[in-house]
C-alpha cells in the first residue's frame, strides 16, 4: 500500500544521450560541484550504461519515442511508483518528458521484459496481502 516517488528518471541526464561522446562543457557534469557525476559517466560502469542505452534505442524507435520518454514511461508503469519527479532544465525538455504519457499504453509486458532484460535491474515487488 506504499508508493514511491522516483526522482531523476533520466539518471542526471545520462539517458538523454548528451554524454554519449564524453562530457560536454555546457553540461551539468562539467560543473565543479558535479564532479561525482562526471566520474560516474567516464567510469567503466558509465561506459556500460552507454552500451545499454544503445541497446534500448531500437525499442524507443519502434515505439515512436525518445529514450527519455521511454525511461519515464518505464518508471511510471512500475506498480510501486506513484509518481515520477522530473528535473527539466527548460520548457522543451519538460514537454519531451511529458510525452512519456503517450508511450505508457505501448508498455506491454513484452516491451517491459525486453527493457528489463537489457537493463538487468528488474524492479522486485514482494506483495504481502496478509496484513
Amino acid at each position: 500500500g506504499v508508493g514511491a516517488m522516483t526522482w531523476s528518471p533520466l539518471a542526471c541526464g545520462i539517458i538523454s544521450g548528451k554524454y554519449g561522446n564524453g562530457v560536454p562543457e555546457s553540461s551539468r557534469a562539467a560543473l565543479k560541484c558535479y564532479q561525482w557525476l562526471k566520474e560516474k559517466i567516464i567510469s567503466e560502469e558509465g561506459r556500460k550504461q552507454q552500451v545499454k542505452l544503445k541497446d534500448l534505442s531500437p525499442i524507443a524507435e519502434r515505439l515512436g519515442c525518445t529514450l527519455p520518454q521511454l525511461a519515464v514511461a518505464w518508471c511510471l508503469r512500475n506498480e510501486g511508483v506513484s509518481s515520477v519527479l522530473l528535473g527539466s532544465s527548460n520548457p522543451e525538455q519538460l514537454i519531451e518528458n511529458l510525452g512519456a504519457i503517450q508511450v505508457l499504453p505501448k508498455m506491454t509486458s513484452h516491451v517491459v521484459n525486453e527493457i528489463d532484460n537489457i537493463l538487468g535491474n528488474k524492479p522486485y515487488s514482494k506483495k504481502d496481502y496478509r496484513s
